[in-house]
């Protein structure tokens, strides 16, 4: 088969599990916002549909030839192309090295820990919890071994679940971040703790109705440069940021009446992810590269959005009469400096989803830390709740007296989501990294005080948003920068803003 043809079929093929793909997030963003309840049977029947459809092509005879023939051409193909079989390839062998019963009884584990885990917390069981918890770690361990093969070299085991959810990364890497970030963070948590300055942030905890919320949510869309022609903002329970292309990105957020940043911060968070989506190049946006290179770079862009810009004075000296203008009279006398202190108010907390900008990452920490104890073999599933707030003690100065609080606030390790929480991190971390060469460019706060937010987009699209998953996060970083994640740029961000903001 002649190359060029080869090439054409094989994004052919492509193509159509992307289509697959697309028609998947439709039916996830109408069974999270309007669909009736009574069509939930047919809605899990339809994406089971398209969800099998889908593995079957990425793991076909057909993919496997497509994949050995390219094989000996990749230094002839253009990047796109190189990428698509680099995404393929990676989908191809994560998919057929673990034996299908062996994926079916995960998936009825999962479900069966997902169950008990709910009752679990809702009782403040870990013992009704643990064994079925111990069973997901024994299963992730033999994935380890059939995928071995997978592991750096000089690596760990847990590497390869890292890499899983964050292309590239390693524990090596991971430690290097976290460290450079808890040298600054926790002496910085812990003086904070004990000065004198408190910040009042009651002014925002009061009765804003949600009509008048909704007319903010579309305030801060426009604002910022979401592009509601080409997107939709709808109401659930949690957050998110969906679409089937760049021509369609929806994003959701909640409604709290007596907390308006909830909403506020949620809507700036979402807006990043989807800017991001709105702004992959053209020639990419309908194949299997159209969406972000990774969890990190993609939370990179919310992070911006909702922390960078969102959680800056300048951002207040910009937004705060047209804010008041929307609400009540009980927020004329707030002062862009008021509301610059109350969204940036730090304290420990128990719950890493409340968590605030500067603490939150230590909760990250201290879930990455645990898990590498669980695969090295260095800690018992029994262990874990002493081991969990022995951390937070440890980091944070508070430990929680309920283990629906602690070892069992998150459903992530329910799922077998073992190498996914270190991600939550890397987002505001890379987003420093960004200002730190936004800056050198241009005048950040400048253009923000202006509300020039179309000239810092424009620069994240030229550096990130063209490129959807052509290149990954490490060649992303790379190729712009000339050097891959670095978190010395986020602890300098934490402990100037905070530094400051508390007189510490």
């Amino acid at each position: 088969m002649q190359l060029e043809k080869l090439v054409t079929d094989f994004k052919a093929y492509v193509e159509r599990i992307a289509m697959y793909g697309q028609a998947m997030s439709i039916i996830g963003f109408d069974a999270e916002t309007v669909a009736p309840a009574g069509g939930m049977a047919m809605r899990a029947k339809r994406a089971g549909f398209f969800g099998l459809e889908i593995f079957k092509m990425r793991t076909s005879d057909e993919m496997k030839n497509f994949l050995s023939e390219l094989a000996p051409h990749l230094q002839e193909l253009d990047k796109e192309t190189r990428a698509m079989y680099r995404v393929c390839k990676k989908g191809y062998d994560e998919g057929t090295k673990i034996p299908p019963e062996k994926v079916r009884e995960f998936a009825q584990l999962r479900s069966e820990a997902g169950d008990i885990w709910v009752q679990a917390r809702k009782d403040n069981d870990f013992s009704a919890f643990a064994p079925y918890l111990q069973r997901l770690i024994d299963m992730k361990k033999e994935f380890l071994v059939l995928r071995a093969d997978e592991m750096p070299e000089g690596g760990v085991p847990y590497d390869i679940f890292l890499s899983d959810f964050e292309e590239g990364m390693t524990v090596t890497m991971y430690n290097d971040f976290f460290d450079k970030l808890k040298a600054v963070v926790v002496p910085l948590v812990k003086k904070i703790a004990a000065s004198d300055t408190k910040i009042d942030s009651g002014f925002v905890e009061t009765f804003v109705d949600i009509d008048t919320q909704r007319k903010i949510s579309d305030l801060l869309a426009n604002k910022i440069g979401y592009d509601l022609n080409r997107g939709h903002i709808g109401e659930t329970a949690h957050p998110f940021c969906t679409g089937p292309e760049k021509s369609d990105v929806r994003i959701t957020t909640r409604y709290d009446e007596n907390a308006i940043f909830s909403s506020f911060y949620g809507i700036l968070h979402e807006c990043g992810h989807a800017i991001y989506e709105q702004n992959v190049n053209d020639d990419i946006a309908n194949n299997i590269l159209g969406s972000g290179t990774s969890m990190g770079i993609h939370e990179s862009q919310s992070r911006f959005y909702e922390n960078i810009i969102g959680r800056s004075l300048p951002f207040w000296q910009y937004i705060s009469d047209d804010l008041k203008g929307i609400l009540p009279d009980s927020f004329k006398s707030a002062t862009p400096q008021m509301f610059f202190e109350a969204c940036n108010k730090s304290e420990p907390s128990l719950i890493r989803v409340e968590a605030d900008e500067l603490t939150y990452s230590l909760h990250v920490i201290i879930r990455f830390e645990i898990e590498k104890m669980i695969f090295a073999g260095e800690v018992e599933v029994k262990d874990l709740p002493k081991l969990w707030n022995d951390k937070y003690q440890e980091y944070l100065g508070v430990s929680s007296p309920t283990d629906a609080d602690g070892v069992l606030q998150d459903i992530h390790w329910s799922m077998g989501a073992f190498g996914y929480f270190p991600t939550y991190a890397l987002g505001s971390a890379y987003a420093a990294q960004l200002l730190h060469y936004m800056n050198k460019e241009m005048d950040v706060d400048a253009l923000i005080t202006k509300g020039e937010f179309d000239k810092i987009t424009a620069w994240l699209t030229e550096k990130i948003h063209q490129h959807g998953s052509t290149y990954t996060p490490n060649e992303l970083m790379e190729m712009n920068f000339g050097e891959q994640l670095n978190g010395e740029y986020f602890a300098k961000y934490l402990n100037d803003k905070f530094g400051s903001l508390y007189n510490v």
